[in-house]
């Protein structure tokens, strides 16, 4: 059953990526490589003028993959926390008598539990993530 939840979760995430890749990053990555285009047209800067109006061009596109990056990392640090944290029960209760059937039955319960409440978060850090990248495209 937690496996299960696990690929849910995964897939949402995934999801919530594949989304705001087509909404935002895509369009940032049409207007850098048009930026890009423009800087290699002007004849009269120099291979150094050039380079760095590339690098401003690339700016607000490596800065919203970093966020989304951040994000996502944390994302997974909380959730990985939480199921270390069901794996620690779990090695507790085993070591105090209780039987493995049981411990196993308390520790996918927990896991289930961590991946519901991991899910929950998703449509806030969509949104999070939206406010984050549109405000960096402008």
């Amino acid at each position: 059953m937690a496996e299960a939840q696990q690929r849910r979760l995964h897939k949402a995430v995934d999801d919530m990526v594949h989304g705001l890749e087509r909404e935002l990053i895509r369009k940032m990555q049409g207007k850098m490589f048009r930026c890009s285009a423009d800087c290699c047209e002007n004849a009269n800067a120099s291979m150094e003028e050039v380079h760095q109006c590339i690098e401003r061009c690339h700016a607000p596109l490596a800065q919203a993959q970093a966020t989304v990056t951040g994000e996502l990392e944390r994302f997974q640090n909380r959730l990985q926390r939480c199921m270390m944290d069901c794996n620690d029960r779990a090695k507790d209760a085993f070591h105090s008598g209780v039987k493995e059937p049981d411990v196993k039955i308390k520790a996918d319960s927990c896991v289930s539990k961590c991946v519901d409440d991991h899910a929950v978060l998703i449509p806030s850090m969509t949104r999070t993530l939206k406010e984050s990248l549109t405000s960096i495209a402008k």
